[in-house]
Parts: C-alpha cells; sequence; structure tokens
C-alpha cells in the first residue's frame, strides 16, 4: 500500500484538542502545510505563546472545555479527522486535582468519541502516553504487546486516567455511526514518552537550568538505564501517519484501515541515553535520564 505524504489530509477539515500547546501547535501548522482546507484548535486557554503564529496561518482558535459535551460537539461539527491531544494533570499541581484529571483525561474523551459518532466524523487519533504500560516496574524490550499497567497500581491520577481513556478509544473502533448509514469510526493511538524541541518548557530546559546551577548531584538510575526520548517534529510525523492509516477507501483496502484498533509507541529511534554534568559536581555527578 503505497499513499501520497499528504493522503487523506488535502482538503479535509481537522479539529485538535490541545491545539494551543506544544505539539497541538506544530501539529496544526503542519496540517495546513500539507494542504488541510482548515484546521481548528480546540483549547481551554484563550492564548498561548503560539496562538498568535497559529492564527496568522489561518488556525481557527475555538476556545472550550472537554468536559462540557456541548464545546466538544459545536467545535466537531463538519470534520473529517480529530486527533485528540488535550489533557490534565501531567504534573505540577494539576496532579492533585483528582477530579478535574478524570474529568478532562476520561470524561472529556468520552465526550469527543460520542460527538464522532454522532457527527459522523471517521477517524480518531489519540495521544496517549506510554505511562499506560509503566508504572516504575522495570521493562526491557517493551512493545505494543505489553499488558497494561494494573489500573488499581498506578501511583498518579495522570496515568491511570490516560489508560482509561485509551482503552476506551480503543474499544470504540469499528463503532458504526448512530445514523446507521454503513460508516464507521476508526481510532488509534500513539504513545510518546518525553516530547523535546524547539519551545517545549516541561522537561529539558527545566533539567539543564537547574544543572548548570549546580542543583542536580543525583542520578536517575544506572548508566544502564534507557528511555525513550521523541523530537516534536517526528512524534507530529507519527500522528499524521496514524492518521492515513485510519483511512478506509485505499483501493484493494477497502474498509480495513490498517491503523485501526492499534496502538504504538513513538520515539526517535535512536540511543535516547541523556547525560548531564554539572561543573559544580564530582566528576561522577551526572544526571542519568
Amino acid at each position: 500500500m503505497h499513499l501520497s505524504e499528504n493522503e487523506g489530509i488535502e482538503g479535509n477539515t481537522f479539529v485538535v484538542t490541545g491545539g494551543l500547546g506544544f505539539v497541538g501547535s506544530a501539529l496544526c501548522l503542519d496540517l495546513l502545510r500539507r494542504g488541510a482546507r482548515r484546521v481548528r484548535s480546540f483549547d481551554l486557554k484563550p492564548t498561548s505563546p503560539w496562538s498568535h503564529d497559529l492564527k496568522n496561518h489561518g488556525v481557527q482558535c475555538i476556545q472550550g472545555d472537554l468536559v462540557n459535551k456541548n464545546d466538544v460537539v459545536k467545535a466537531l461539527q463538519g470534520v473529517d479527522c480529530v486527533f485528540h491531544l488535550a489533557s490534565y494533570g501531567m504534573s505540577g499541581k494539576e496532579m492533585l486535582q483528582l477530579g478535574r484529571v478524570d474529568g478532562v483525561n476520561i470524561n472529556g474523551t468520552c465526550h469527543v468519541l460520542e460527538a464522532c459518532l454522532e457527527l459522523g466524523i471517521t477517524r480518531l487519533v489519540y495521544v496517549s502516553t506510554y505511562n499506560v504500560v509503566f508504572g516504575g516496574k522495570e521493562i526491557v524490550n517493551g512493545n505494543e504487546a505489553l499488558n497494561y499497567f494494573p489500573i488499581d497500581d498506578h501511583v498518579d491520577p495522570y496515568g491511570r486516567s490516560k489508560a482509561i481513556a485509551e482503552q476506551l478509544v480503543l474499544k470504540y473502533n469499528g463503532r458504526p455511526f448512530k445514523e446507521n448509514n454503513g460508516k464507521r469510526l476508526y481510532t488509534c493511538a500513539v504513545r510518546p514518552a518525553a516530547i523535546y524541541g524547539p519551545g517545549e518548557e516541561r522537561h529539558l530546559p527545566r533539567i539543564v537550568s537547574l544543572t548548570k546551577l549546580g542543583l542536580v548531584p543525583f542520578k536517575i538510575g544506572a548508566p544502564s538505564v534507557k528511555t525513550d526520548w521523541v523530537y516534536v517534529d517526528n512524534l507530529v510525523l507519527a500522528i499524521i501517519l496514524a492518521s492515513m492509516g485510519l483511512l478506509d477507501d485505499i483501493p484493494g483496502k477497502e474498509g480495513c484501515p490498517v491503523a485501526a484498533g492499534q496502538a504504538y509507541f513513538i520515539s526517535d529511534g535512536n540511543d535516547p541515553f541523556i547525560e548531564f554534568c554539572s561543573c559544580r559536581n564530582s566528576s561522577d555527578g551526572a544526571l542519568y535520564i
């Protein structure tokens, strides 16, 4: 099966939930670059460091809340494909707001799924996390065949809620639309780990600044421990390829989307070992990630 690099994008309309964020904004702009007819950013925030650039490129920025189904349905009207990136409670004080975490990550995802069925949207790509299978226990050479980490054993509400939401998304795969016109909703999930790139504010800038100040005199794991990181452009490409894998009108493959019901780990595919050394520490004063 050979697809053009913009298959299923040119001339279509898309919604990106969490579209004002670091990854969401990059995805919105890449969709327009690939010939999308219209791109909507659906986000709780009215503005972000990327909102001015998005509006200048023609992205329609819609403010709304995932926990309000009316907001979701309004944003998804007339859409061909949904990229569901929005989530809550990954870090900081947000982690303590348990009700909000579940409300956004679980109930909000249910609202997106139900809106897709009601409005006849055929493709939904869910941006999940590797935490759906990882809960602090060592994984060696893990792949997509791994079982979900037990829900009750998750140490934080974010990982637990994302695991529940991903399973909901994949269970909705193949469901017929409510108007029973013979068409179906196809879904898949991508599972990035830590994301980096220009404008990223959550991980690397904080680690590097603390290391320069000599405030990171410890190691996380042994030097042999590795975790996958992914560059933002690589993640955006993976998300777009996932949407192509949900197309059900490919000649010879009609009705059999290759990515339907699947989950994929996403990484750069390079040696992810990163070492930060502080000049104020001893030669062994490194941070292993």
